[in-house]
């Protein structure tokens, strides 16, 4: 089933806890691998990405028990053993190359196929990786199908300046380092609330990380890692995407966040599109007093923009659900991605609602907003919250809409279609025909 069938005009009330944040779940659960030692896990999402990486994990001979509807997995990697002759890594997720270090760690050896891919926003190369593992002594090999990452030796530490500050590439050089000898730096490392997460999970296992939440990092290598009990927190982009649902359908959500303190430009970006957010108590709600309406900027001659780059600039992530809000919200606004080349081909989309939309350049598009739209048929690109920013402005509309290919919903948010319901939306998954 990859189709959304929506019943939009439907102001969406109610209180939401958002699910754990697939770019914290997948490092984490690669880096389970760093020990023999059990690990339990709270708040899983049941998502596609999570059961792939089980699958290899079972494959391999580790022992996963519990279940994802519960959200709590017990896992023990102590039978663990990997053949490169035999053990594939999944090409089409693109966290597999983070089972390359723990990999690496525990057996000298690993093998990824080639194409190596996530969502469709653009070329993401894999050479800040291979550069990586070369500077903590592996040797890569390269044939038409496959990379073979091989170790020849223990790794030891080494220090590394990223050109740019690649969240993957980040926790694939800690995981690399926090069983080597010696140290190792990192700068321009990447910040985001997710690797934060990530390298506090290491911590609590024994890691010796330093500078978290900056971009300089400095780990000291230790000799084992132990077993640890952790819960997950609540997805960041989750958060943002319900308040912005109650916003641009006029109801009024109030959504579990344990992380105020990431968001301030957040709220503040919101407050450019007449959107007022407010946290208090272990919750966040928005309001929009004066209907959905873009901020004219002080500087009379330039549009009110958004700005989308590394963290703790504004997540390109969250970029689409924005786009959504400009759509709809009266006045313009220039949005610039400056992370992905592909990321902003879809606002195409939005003129089938009747939406002005502009795109500028690859990195840049213009909305125009305020105009009279229409319930409409649209397709996703495989990007996850370019299907969701479609869903938003669909469930703004009255009328019945159709997304199609939105199944990438399914890679980050566990049970998201469902959560809507409840919170009075009429929408249902549908077959392609």
């Amino acid at each position: 089933m990859s189709n959304l069938i929506v019943e939009g005009g439907i102001p969406l009330v109610g209180t939401i806890t958002p699910s754990a944040n697939k770019n914290a779940v997948l490092p984490i659960l690669c880096a389970t691998l760093l020990t023999a030692e059990p690990i339990t896990l709270h708040r899983v999402p049941n998502i596609t990405d999570v059961r792939k990486i089980i699958d290899v994990f079972r494959r391999m001979g580790s022992t996963v028990e519990g279940d994802l509807d519960s959200g709590t997995l017990h896992i023990h990697h102590d039978k663990t053993h990997f053949d490169e002759r035999i053990h594939r890594l999944p090409e089409e997720m693109r966290s597999s190359i983070m089972l390359i270090p723990p990999l690496l760690a525990r057996f000298g050896v690993a093998r990824i196929e080639n194409d190596v891919q996530g969502c469709t926003l653009g070329v993401r190369e894999i050479d800040p990786h291979v550069e990586v593992f070369k500077g903590f002594g592996a040797a890569i090999d390269h044939d038409e199908s496959s990379l073979l990452v091989r170790l020849s030796k223990p790794m030891t530490g080494f220090s590394h300046w990223m050109e740019y500050a690649s969240v993957t590439t980040t926790e694939n050089f800690v995981m690399c380092a926090v069983l080597t000898q010696g140290k190792s730096q990192l700068v321009n490392a990447a910040c985001e609330p997710h690797v934060q997460e990530f390298c506090e999970f290491l911590q609590a296992m024994g890691a010796d990380i330093r500078g978290v939440g900056t971009t300089r990092l400095e780990v000291h290598g230790c000799e084992r890692l132990k077993g640890i009990e952790y819960t997950f927190v609540e997805d960041f982009h989750e958060v943002v995407t319900f308040l912005a649902l109650g916003a641009i359908t006029g109801g009024n959500i109030k959504v579990k966040n344990g992380s105020y303190s990431h968001f301030p430009l957040l709220d503040k970006t919101f407050k450019k599109f007449g959107v007022l957010v407010e946290h208090a108590d272990g919750y966040s709600t928005a309001r929009v007093p004066n209907g959905l309406r873009v901020e004219e900027p002080f500087t009379k001659n330039i549009l009110q923009k958004v700005e989308a780059a590394p963290w703790p600039y504004f997540p390109a992530d969250l970029l689409p659900i924005f786009i959504a809000l400009g759509a709809r919200a009266e006045g313009s606004a220039l949005f610039w991605n400056k992370v992905y080349d592909g990321a902003l081909g879809w606002t195409s989309e939005l003129g089938k609602f009747g939406a002005h939309v502009f795109q500028s350049d690859p990195h840049r598009v213009i909305t125009f907003g305020g105009k009279q739209l229409r319930a409409a048929e649209v397709e996703s690109p495989y990007i996850i919250r370019v299907a969701i920013a479609l869903l938003m402005l669909a469930a703004s509309i009255g009328g019945k809409s159709t997304i199609k290919n939105a199944a990438p919903i399914r890679r980050a948010h566990p049970q998201f279609v469902e959560n809507l319901v409840k919170l009075g939306a009429k929408i249902e998954w549908t077959a392609e025909e």
